[in-house]
C-alpha cells in the first residue's frame, strides 16, 4: 500500500475515533454533573448560550447565533426566556439601540463557576488515573484539538 494511502487511512481512523470519543466524554461529564449539581440543568441550548456569554461577555445575539450555529430569532427567543428566568441581562448598545449585548447575571455566573469547578474536578480525577505518558499525550494534543476546532467552526474557536 502506498504511503499516501496509509496516511489517508490513518487520518480516517483518527477522525472516526475522535468523532466517537468526544461525545462520550461530554455525556459522561453531563451525567456526573446531573448527580452532583443542586440546581435543575437548563436545556442544552440555554446551557450552550450561558457558556458562550460566560466566555464572551457582551456578545450580541447575532454573534451568539453565528457561534452556536443557530438562527438569530431562535437565540433571541432563548435570551427572552433566560432574561425572564434571571440568568441573562440584555443591555442595549449605546450607539445602535437595535443591538443588544448579553451579560450573565450574578446567579448565572455563580452557577457556571460551580459547574466549571465540578467539571474540572471530574477531569482531574480521571487524569490522575492515567499513566504519566497518557497525561503527557493529552497535554500535547490540546493545541491540535484547538486547531481542529478552529477548522471545523472558526467562529466557535476564537
Amino acid at each position: 500500500m502506498p504511503a499516501s494511502d496509509t496516511s489517508a487511512q490513518d487520518t480516517g481512523d483518527v477522525a472516526a475515533r475522535l468523532a466517537a470519543v468526544l461525545p462520550v466524554l461530554q455525556r459522561a461529564l453531563d451525567r456526573r454533573l446531573a448527580q452532583d449539581f443542586p440546581h435543575p440543568r437548563p436545556p442544552e441550548g440555554q446551557l450552550a448560550l450561558l457558556r458562550l456569554v460566560g466566555e464572551r461577555d457582551g456578545i450580541t445575539v447575532r454573534e451568539a447565533a453565528d457561534v452556536l450555529l443557530m438562527k438569530p430569532n431562535n437565540v433571541s427567543a432563548l435570551v427572552s426566556q433566560m432574561t425572564a428566568g434571571g440568568m441573562l441581562e440584555r443591555r442595549r448598545d449605546p450607539a445602535d439601540k437595535r443591538v443588544a449585548h448579553l451579560h450573565l447575571t450574578a446567579e448565572a455566573r455563580s452557577r457556571l463557576a460551580a459547574v466549571r469547578e465540578l467539571f474540572d474536578g471530574y477531569v482531574a480525577e480521571a487524569l490522575h488515573a492515567l499513566t504519566d505518558g497518557e497525561r503527557d499525550a493529552l497535554g500535547s494534543a490540546l493545541g491540535a484539538l484547538h486547531g481542529l476546532a478552529r477548522h471545523l467552526h472558526p467562529a466557535a474557536a476564537r
